[in-house]
């Protein structure tokens, strides 16, 4: 079976923006653990590394470059159809009770399930690249949004 997302090993100088906050490096490296990664991209958005990822990309055939001269800049990413449909019977929201699910939503004990995703994230990355962005939701003054 072909590998849908070989690793990749960019310049020494280009995916290596880890962070200095330790529970942030503690947690990739418990999933990098699980899920044993070739290597680890930690993303910082630079232009460089744009330049980079959609070089990349280009060469594996994962974005087709369009017309540079009507639209600069642009490229078509066609995501995978077996990447894409949510199944509802195996859609869960895990919450301490069941009442909190909702009555359309499919509910399931959280540590039950954490188990059994551990289970299927084993080796899930073997030969291929982990990619660690950053993302913030929400505004950057704001008390209700989340930083990850």
């Amino acid at each position: 079976m072909n590998n849908p997302a070989p690793a990749i090993f960019p310049p020494n100088d280009i995916g290596d923006a880890r962070p200095t906050n330790q529970a942030v490096l503690d947690w990739v490296h418990e999933i990098a653990t699980l899920t044993e990664p070739e290597n680890i991209f930690w993303c910082d958005g630079s232009d460089r590394e744009n330049e980079f990822l959609i070089a990349e990309s280009l060469k594996q055939n994962v974005l087709i470059k369009l017309n540079q001269e009507k639209i600069p800049h642009s490229y078509l990413h066609r995501s995978d159809p077996n990447d894409v449909a949510r199944v509802e019977q195996f859609t869960f929201v895990c919450t301490p009770t069941k009442e909190e699910v909702g009555p359309t939503n499919n509910w399931s004990e959280p540590k039950q399930t954490y188990a059994k995703l551990r289970g299927l994230l084993k080796g899930a990355m073997r030969g291929r690249t982990m990619f660690v962005i950053p993302y913030m939701m929400g505004p950057a003054d704001s008390p209700l949004s989340k930083i990850g």
